[in-house]
């Protein structure tokens, strides 16, 4: 993605009401709050993951919690109010004689009650258990008036209301393993409104960590390994609204069992949790679990442990609602913006499970390439541009029926709307369409569909042909983000500039992928400084104008720092990258780098890049110790 200066973008009301069949039932109906409209694009950087550097063998196992039976009173809580720890009857406790009971007054009311705990680094697992009972004498079956929030830092893992009563106790679980490292404020709050009573009663509170189950420090294999997704998804008549369903078969490469896997629901960053705009239902082949961080991660746990090189299979049933705003998922007037929206598993690596929180700064998105087949239902007036291959079909009265297949890519994307669309031809011999919203001139299309035959065949050149088949670019030149790649698909404005960066991306994040929220300057970098070379810019001097803010500023930190530091991210990420790329070039010599970089993308085709695998291909690419130029242009790992 390419940014551009920050401006807002806006986030309407979702339309919830036509995805209800499809709200997972393990989640709770109260709501919680997720990061609205991106005005400072930041997010909270006390959801950081772990790194590569957190080895498991390296853990200490531990329970984290002070006193989580509240057998000591409150010397080790902060609560609100001297009665939220308890032992007065009206309550139970799940076990001993203590608990903790938040409102319960039938008066409007806020207790609190929290603790600061510090989860030790290098752990694979860390995982928050409690048991809750929720009382009411709320008669509804539709409203949540009484709501309990649950919190760990910044991070919302779920809530709670008087629709979620339980005649006794019921156990939570929630992974927090990315917050290894970290002393984060472990906080539940609970509000009532000003008549008819609900209880909240929480006990037996836990926080373990281990490192002895997934994975070990020597099992650096990711997993689940070649992902196969099959979806079916219908729209309504402004294809705005999708509902379906969604299979996704896998293979455990991993030596370590995989117990459960993860489904990504990225897009839910743009909504609330009791306002989803992906929802998740009637999960076949596991057992869905509550959703946590901020309700883009879904656990689901396997029927039995799943064995290297044994496969299995998920299916739900899925809802999508796409919410107003020229967005990367987001409607601008008729027309539909659709990335990050289909579920896809997260990765399992030497790292554990790469559970990170969603960043418009930039992306945070680290999936392994995999088979995508879907099937889009949707009005004949609606044109939809897809990642890979598609074909139209008639399918009933006034519709059309488009099947997309792609191979090997690592999300699937597309829009819906009435676009006007230009198709071409690369001279190599790649397919090209422009897809344009109004208020986009037919000479601005043609100038973009020229841009982007020119931009793949020069990218395709260096570093090896493009293999999806057909290359899809949607303009609208409302995007507040400027550009954002998918595969084989991008959103852009009409700028040859932007499109070539994108169209970069197709190799560094695509085809050579990262784990795009720790190293971000791995495809970022990269793919500016391809575009540099296909505009035939060659950098000089530019290493020249680097001035550092801080000492703990480097081209290769992670999102979560650059989400603290936003105003620099565009600068060093994607300015002094490149520029590095640039003075690694001169050190190297022309034709030396352009073997390097050819060289690289095919040892890691469809595979992942690391910021040391890539040290180490350009050291063995010269006689002259890299270790000082590493150090000089900050780049670490």
């Amino acid at each position: 993605m390419r940014p551009t200066p920050h401006k807002a973008a806006g986030v309407a009301a979702l339309t919830a009401a036509a995805l209800a069949a499809f709200f997972l039932p393990a989640v709770p109906a109260a709501a919680h709050t997720a990061p609205a409209a991106a005005t400072a694009r930041t997010a909270p950087a006390a959801a950081t993951h772990a790194g590569p550097a957190s080895a498991a063998a390296d853990c200490t196992p531990a329970q984290v919690v002070t006193d989580g039976g509240f057998e000591n009173g409150s010397s080790a809580w902060t609560p609100s109010a001297s009665t939220v720890i308890t032992h007065r009857t009206g309550q139970s406790p799940h076990g001993g004689s203590w608990y903790a009971w938040l409102d319960g007054t039938g008066q409007t009311r806020t207790d609190t009650l929290s603790q600061s705990v510090t989860i030790p680094s290098g752990c694979a697992t860390a995982t928050l258990t409690f048991w809750l009972h929720v009382d009411t004498a709320e008669t509804t079956s539709g409203t949540a008036y009484d709501k309990l929030t649950a919190k760990i830092g910044s991070t919302t893992l779920a809530s709670w209301s008087n629709l979620d009563k339980n005649s006794g106790y019921a156990q939570k679980s929630f992974d927090v393993s990315s917050f290894a490292g970290q002393t984060v404020t472990l906080s539940f709050t609970g509000t009532e409104d000003s008549s008819l009573q609900t209880s909240f009663v929480l006990d037996d509170i836990a926080l373990d960590t281990s490192g002895g189950t997934t994975p070990p420090a020597t099992d650096t294999t990711r997993t689940p390994a070649a992902p196969s997704y099959t979806v079916n998804l219908s729209s309504d008549t402004s294809g705005s609204t999708w509902t379906g369903h969604e299979s996704a078969t896998f293979t455990n490469a991993s030596a370590t069992a995989l117990n459960e896997v993860y489904l990504r629901l990225w897009d839910n960053y743009h909504g609330t949790c009791d306002a989803m705009p992906v929802k998740v239902g009637n999960v076949t082949g596991g057992t869905a679990g509550d959703l946590s961080v901020a309700c883009t991660a879904l656990k689901i746990t396997l029927p039995a442990p799943l064995a290297q090189g044994q496969s299995a299979t998920i299916g739900f049933d899925l809802g999508i609602t796409v919410p107003s705003g020229a967005d990367r998922f987001g409607h601008d007037g008729a027309y539909n913006f659709i990335g990050n929206a289909l579920p896809v598993l997260a990765v399992r690596d030497a790292a554990g499970w790469h559970l990170d929180p969603y960043t418009d700064n930039g992306e945070a998105f680290y999936s392994l390439a995999a088979d995508f087949k879907v099937t889009l239902d949707h009005p004949s007036s609606l044109l939809v541009p897809a990642t890979g291959t598609s074909t139209d079909t008639p399918g009933t009265s006034g519709r059309t029926v488009t099947t997309a297949t792609a191979s090997q890519v690592r999300d699937f994307a597309w829009a819906a709307g009435p676009f006007t669309k230009i198709s071409g031809t690369s001279p190599a011999g790649v397919a090209v369409n422009v897809y344009s919203v109004s208020g986009i001139s037919s000479t601005s299309a043609q100038s973009m569909l020229s841009t982007a035959k020119s931009a793949v065949d020069a990218h395709a050149a260096r570093f090896g042909a493009y293999p999806y088949g057909e290359l899809d670019a949607v303009l609208d030149n409302n995007f507040w983000f400027g550009g954002m790649e998918y595969p084989g698909f991008v959103l852009d404005l009409v700028s040859s500039t932007a499109l070539t960066h994108e169209i970069a991306h197709q190799w560094w994040y695509g085809i050579v992928g990262d784990d795009e929220y720790n190293n971000p300057w791995l495809d970022e970098s990269f793919a500016d400084y391809s575009t540099d070379l296909a505009q035939g810019n060659t950098g000089t001097n530019c290493w020249n104008s680097v001035s550092w803010a801080s000492s703990t500023e480097k081209i290769t930190n992670s999102m979560a720092y650059w989400d603290a530091h936003s105003s620099r991210y565009s600068t060093v990420v994607y300015g002094y990258g490149k520029c590095a790329l640039h003075d690694l070039r001169r050190l190297l010599g022309d034709t030396a780098m352009a073997k390097l970089l050819k060289d690289y993308a095919t040892a890691h085709w469809y595979g992942v890049s690391t910021t040391a695998d890539f040290k180490a291909a350009a050291q063995a690419a010269t006689s002259t110790d890299l270790t000082s130029f590493w150090t000089q242009h900050r780049i670490d790992g």
